[in-house]
């Protein structure tokens, strides 16, 4: 396979959460053009070990990245890098975190919030460091890097969601209408990338509880959404992908050498 590539990363969206609360995304599903799976995150259920997971496919106990506070360029080989390799182009519109993971740490805004670097494994990137920077923002600053740069491997990560759960917790109102408007925010992108040719798939790195917080092993903390659109997906509902291989199963997509597991039954 050789496809272009979306991934959307939704953070801190618990799974029972997007399978009630993400209308459209629900109706490709309903039109038999996308499919949503469960997945369970790895352990910690942290931000920034759980970006390295899903971007490394490592699990955070052996990447090293076991708290949020690891402030350090991953020694693992990611999707970025694997691209790159492959001569394809890479892009973000994400939280500063993803840049020090892949690009340089410490993140210096001045110098890192607006990037343009075809030596770096993310490209072209716009990375913000404020949780409350608007989802709005983020989808636009991605529609941006899109639209300029067309990259083969797009990283679209706002944070808004997590924000809201834990500034009011899981059973709140703002927690799920902050998932209701990421919803909407992709409504106005998603058939525009899909008419693109880009494969495109929508997850979360971890949940969120009622303490307003995320960190441990209660189904609400660990289960997420993996919505799956493109023609490049089987829809396949035996298919049961984990965490650990959303980056082998993208590298495939993308037609990229890569030694990391798959899950091949998510693909035709």
């Amino acid at each position: 396979m050789k496809d272009n590539v979306i991934l959307v990363i939704l953070d801190g969206l618990n799974h029972e959460v997007a399978q009630h609360a993400m209308g459209h995304l629900q109706a490709y599903c309903g039109a038999g053009r996308a499919r949503l799976y469960k997945l369970e995150c790895e352990l910690p259920s942290l931000s920034r070990p759980l970006y390295e997971c899903i971007m490394t496919g490592v699990a955070p106990i052996d990447s090293g990245i076991v708290h949020n506070d690891v402030v350090r360029l991953s020694n693992q080989r990611s999707i970025f890098h694997y691209a790159r390799e492959a001569g394809l182009s890479t892009a973000a519109a994400a939280y500063h975190w993803m840049s020090e993971l892949y690009n340089r740490a410490p993140f210096v805004a001045a110098r890192d919030r607006h990037t343009n670097d075809t030596t770096l494994a993310i490209q072209h990137g716009h990375f913000y460091y404020v949780d409350h920077y608007p989802d709005s923002h983020v989808f636009d600053d991605a529609e941006h890097l899109r639209a300029a740069h067309k990259p083969n491997f797009l990283l679209v990560h706002p944070m808004n969601i997590d924000d809201a759960g834990h500034k009011h917790g899981l059973d709140s109102a703002q927690y799920r209408n902050s998932a209701r408007r990421a919803d909407l925010f992709l409504a106005e992108y998603l058939q525009r990338w899909l008419d693109d040719g880009y494969q495109i798939l929508v997850t979360a790195d971890h949940g969120m509880n009622n303490d307003r917080s995320h960190n441990g092993l209660l189904a609400e903390e660990r289960e997420v959404p993996l919505f799956v659109l493109g023609d490049a997906f089987s829809l396949d509902p035996q298919a049961a992908p984990r965490q650990t291989e959303l980056c082998g199963t993208i590298c495939q997509l993308l037609g990229v050498a890569h030694d990391k597991p798959m899950c091949k039954e998510l693909l035709k």
